[in-house]
């Protein structure tokens, strides 16, 4: 392999490795997210939360049983070919991560947990954000080190290793460049390539589709733009979408913990894990929540606030 295709493989090969690295970091992120969501309370012992949820986000559903020397189960469900009316398999059995194999399970021993009403999974929507958010964080890394190095360097090919060395120093952020009386300026042009800079636009569309993908999850988020006062619909608009994903795969969870308590007379249940406290929307509207369990108030826009306590105090 000759000097120049080495040199082009190494720069396509750490060019490549850029992509793969941003592309596995904001899948990975936005995975965690959306298993991290859901808490479940009086699981058995035998059960791993964990497990269940990678079961529901991967697969897109999962099979809880009893098996009669470990205890409780929820395992990788593999479902035949025998389908009730409603298309919901009556022959299945639980799959372990070692190979382990249940008996053939029916609805009068076992519960199918589904992700969401569509039985799906969760994980195609969420690579399809992760490579959404690489597209742009690559355009934006491009953008920003065309700011860098706008110019194109024009010469001949005996030119070429000095032209190199001196775009090392350039790109190397020399504040100085030094050339010696030998250095050769014939024919030596520099051509600007002037490439606008538009990160700034790129980084609030990456944002955009951020909050979209949250959306979709049912994670509340920033999506719409934030003003000193908000009335109630806007507010509950703006929350609609996010409230009605949630409920989407919360509701299959709840169903299934209904069932597997019927049948088994356990005390399962699952909550959304709230990343805020739930607030009173009026008080939202006027920029001070309260903590109902806590009895406190939490000032959400204190700034804002503080400011009118000034006005107020002014006018009296």
């Amino acid at each position: 392999m000759t000097a120049k295709r080495r040199e082009r493989f190494a720069s396509t090969e750490v060019s490549a490795l850029k992509n793969t690295f941003s592309f596995r970091e904001y899948l990975d992120m936005m995975t965690e997210l959306a298993l991290t969501m859901f808490e479940w309370k009086n699981l058995p012992e035998t059960l791993n939360e964990d497990y269940l949820e990678k079961q529901l986000f991967f697969k897109g559903k999962a099979l809880f049983f009893e098996d009669t020397d470990i205890g409780y189960l929820a395992l990788q469900c593999i479902s035949t070919y025998d389908f009730d009316v409603y298309g919901i398999p009556t022959k299945r059995r639980g799959k372990g991560y070692n190979n382990y194999l249940s008996d053939v399970k029916t609805p009068k021993d076992s519960v199918i947990i589904y992700n969401n009403r569509l039985h799906g999974p969760s994980y195609p929507m969420t690579r399809f954000y992760a490579l959404k958010m690489w597209n742009i964080d690559r355009a934006i890394d491009v953008n920003v080190n065309a700011q860098k190095t706008p110019i194109l360097l024009q010469g001949t090919e005996g030119q070429r290793l000095s032209l190199k060395n001196l775009y090392k120093e350039y790109d190397g952020n020399e504040p100085v460049i030094f050339g010696t009386d030998k250095l050769n300026t014939d024919g030596f042009t520099v051509f600007k390539t002037d490439a606008p800079f538009v990160a700034d636009k790129l980084f609030t569309l990456k944002i955009a589709i951020w909050n979209e993908y949250l959306t979709h999850i049912g994670i509340t988020n920033t999506a719409f733009e934030k003003r000193e006062r908000l009335v109630s619909d806007e507010v509950v608009r703006s929350e609609g979408g996010t409230i009605a994903s949630r409920y989407s795969r919360l509701d299959m969870r709840r169903k299934a913990c209904e069932e597997i308590n019927r049948l088994f007379g356990t005390d399962i249940w699952v909550d959304f894990k709230e990343d805020y406290r739930l607030y009173d929307i009026t008080q939202m509207v006027e920029g001070q929540s309260e903590a109902k369990d806590e009895g406190t108030y939490v000032d959400m826009y204190p700034s804002v606030n503080e400011s009118r306590r000034n006005e107020k105090q002014n006018e009296t």
